[in-house]
């Protein structure tokens, strides 16, 4: 298992991603002072976003169904925990987009390769609490 959104496991078997970005920030807010430099106050986290991107081929690797269980998963619209392999809990994730990139197809038109690109965003943990009450 390389990490799983909620149930859904990425692996070689189901689908695996390549690439991994994150993305992190800090919110600062800032006040204006005349003949002085702006005050800054540290107000919190900012954004914290996550893009998955991989590749699926069977027989290969990674199964065409998985696919749509990330799109079911996404049309929910409730969090998911994001947990890295080593067991780290990452925090509650929402799926905010997934692009699908179809190549290299058979006679019938299924694809042979389908790249994909997972983004996640972080939102509050207490909202996946409060979505399994």
């Amino acid at each position: 298992m390389m990490m799983c959104l909620g149930t859904f496991v990425f692996s070689l078997r189901d689908g695996a991603y390549e690439q991994l970005t994150r993305d992190l920030s800090w919110r600062h807010a800032r006040t204006e002072r005349v003949g002085a430099r702006a005050a800054s106050q540290f107000v919190g986290p900012g954004e914290d976003t996550v893009q998955l991107s991989g590749l699926i081929a069977p027989p290969l690797t990674g199964q065409y169904s998985s696919l749509a269980t990330l799109q079911e998963m996404a049309d929910t619209g409730q969090p998911w925990a994001l947990v890295a392999g080593d067991g780290t809990v990452l925090g509650a994730y929402a799926i905010t987009g997934l692009k699908q990139t179809h190549s290299v197809f058979f006679a019938d038109g299924t694809p042979r390769k389908v790249e994909f690109q997972l983004s996640l965003d972080r939102v509050p943990d207490e909202a996946m609490a409060e979505d399994q009450a």
